[in-house]
């Protein structure tokens, strides 16, 4: 019942929760860097900014677990054939661009650049999710309520493993935007980013 089997599903609930999560945030980075470009409220530049951070987080906790996975599974850590490993990974490289370019900028008037980064880095996150549907989908085959594959994931224990994660992710967006908040006072500025 505990055997190599159960541990990678363990993983997987993990990987697939976190999976969501990130592309959650860099939802929300996109979000907010529209509304940024779009009304220039300091709001929406600290929501983009806070969620980029925290995708970037969860898109490398999903990496990790899913090198993990991919090792209980595969007996190998990384799989340059996978499709989806490599466009998340990418994905990865955007938003490690992004706080690069945030970080970067002057930040009385990078935020303008840093929403348009997080605008257009955003079109990765799409081809990440259907890479498997675009090009061969041999590792990621449909794996929820399919008794046939050798990991069968469950759909309630990973509904409520993507429930938690989201909350986690809600909660510590807000702290973030919280922190950026008391930054800007800080710093003596009424807007920004940081």
């Amino acid at each position: 019942m505990y055997g190599i089997e159960h541990g990678g599903n363990l993983i997987a609930y993990w990987h697939i929760a976190l999976a969501w999560v990130a592309s959650a945030a860099l939802g929300t980075t996109f979000v907010g860097s529209v509304l940024f470009l779009r009304y220039r409220g300091h709001f929406w530049s600290r929501l983009a900014h806070s969620a980029g951070e925290l995708g970037f987080l969860f898109a490398t906790l999903t990496l990790l677990l899913g090198s993990a996975w991919g090792k209980v599974i595969w007996n190998s850590w990384w799989e340059w054939t996978d499709v989806r490993l490599v466009t998340f990974l990418i994905v990865w490289f955007i938003y490690a661009g992004y706080l690069v370019v945030s970080s970067a900028t002057d930040p009385n008037t990078g935020d303008r650049y840093t929403a348009v980064y997080g605008v257009v880095g955003f079109v990765t996150v799409p081809i990440s999710y259907a890479s498997t549907r675009l090009w061969t989908p041999t590792f990621h085959e449909t794996t929820i309520g399919n008794p046939e594959v050798s990991a069968n994931i469950d759909p309630t224990t990973l509904l409520v493993t993507v429930v938690a994660a989201t909350f986690l992710y809600v909660y510590l967006l807000g702290v973030r935007i919280q922190v950026h908040e008391v930054e800007d006072r800080l710093r003596g500025r009424t807007g920004g980013r940081r």
